[in-house]
């Protein structure tokens, strides 16, 4: 039994994977929606007729920016499905999106005629995007990855002599694939 206080290493490292992944994600997912918001109006006269309003969103005036959120709450996922190495290098590539981000929402800050409030929370899921990726390339190899259920198993050899139905669910319906009758021997 551990002291008060202390948490099991495994415990530990579950935890701090949840912390990183729902950063990431929320990071991400913030910047996604604050940039497809209206950022800015255009007004433009028109004679004796109505004035003309044309609203611009985030994603008119930096695109790329909406491409790295996706690729954001892609490689949010992605830290789950990963280990080790390759775990910490997507959490490199996660705190460069996430700084990219950021920038993006830096420049909708500086541009003319622009809302403040969009560009600050796409700055500030940027910043979350970063700060996750940043945790999983710190910390990530020692995360516990996915169970062995996810891993592909190798073909099972045949037995000769009985049914696949006996053998099982799976090498019944790869029999049905091949055209055979698992429930004859």
């Amino acid at each position: 039994m551990s002291a008060p206080g202390t948490t099991a290493p495994a415990a530990r490292g579950r935890r701090e994977l949840a912390y990183a992944v729902l950063l990431c994600l929320a990071g991400a997912g913030l910047a996604c929606w604050a940039v497809t918001r209206t950022w800015a109006v255009e007004v433009t006269a028109r004679g004796s007729l109505p004035s003309g309003r044309a609203g611009r969103t985030g994603t008119d005036l930096l695109p790329w920016v909406l491409g790295l959120t996706y690729v954001g709450l892609a490689g949010g996922g992605a830290v789950l499905a990963t280990r080790g190495r390759l775990r910490r290098l997507l959490g490199v590539l996660l705190a460069g999106v996430g700084v990219a981000v950021t920038v993006g929402g830096g420049i909708g800050l500086t541009e003319a005629g622009v809302s403040r409030q969009w560009p600050a929370l796409v700055l500030a899921g940027g910043l979350a995007l970063a700060a996750g990726g940043a945790f999983t390339a710190l910390r990530g190899d020692g995360w516990p990855a996915m169970g062995a259920r996810y891993e592909r198993r190798s073909a099972p050899a045949d037995e000769p002599g009985r049914p696949a139905v006996e053998r099982g669910t799976r090498d019944a319906w790869d029999a049905l694939d091949r055209g055979e009758d698992p429930t004859v021997s």
